[in-house]
């Protein structure tokens, strides 16, 4: 089951937190990074931030999330991560779509490594392409992908 999270919370921005830190751990081992900017997002930060949470939770339990901004019909797509336990079961793919079918938008954009395989592949199931590459100063290359909204 989808349903929005209030990240206010403290206790939800907590349980936000977990998941997070869980998946990010990981792909910062996939990437091979050895200082991964998303570890660093404390509960605080979540608690305080101005997107929107989604997650996807079994058997009570929070699996997965999704964190979109929405502004001017561009929905951006800021962070997804499920949780290692619920890996490989289609559950990110559910929560793109659930935002992609629920918002209105005119153009969807999502970033992440280039060296994360398993997430372009993702992304491009969903229709997204690439259209940007470049390196930050954290030294992580990153590419963007969009996705236009069907007329």
């Amino acid at each position: 089951m989808i349903t929005k999270l209030e990240h206010c919370d403290a206790e939800i921005a907590d349980h936000i937190f977990s998941i997070f830190q869980a998946s990010y751990k990981i792909e910062a081992q996939l990437i091979g990074a050895a200082n991964f900017p998303p570890l660093s997002r404390s509960a605080a930060d979540i608690a305080q931030s101005g997107s929107q949470f989604y997650g996807f939770s079994e058997h009570a339990s929070l699996a997965a999330v999704i964190e979109i901004v929405l502004e001017d019909y561009c929905l951006d797509i800021n962070s997804l991560t499920v949780s290692p336990d619920y890996f490989r079961r289609g559950i990110a793919s559910k929560l793109i779509r659930y935002v992609l079918v629920n918002f209105e938008y005119a153009q969807a954009v999502v970033e992440t490594a280039v060296r994360n395989h398993p997430a372009i592949k993702l992304y491009k199931q969903q229709g997204f392409v690439e259209y940007k590459r470049w390196t930050p100063s954290h030294g992580i290359e990153k590419l963007a992908m969009s996705l236009r909204a069907a007329p």
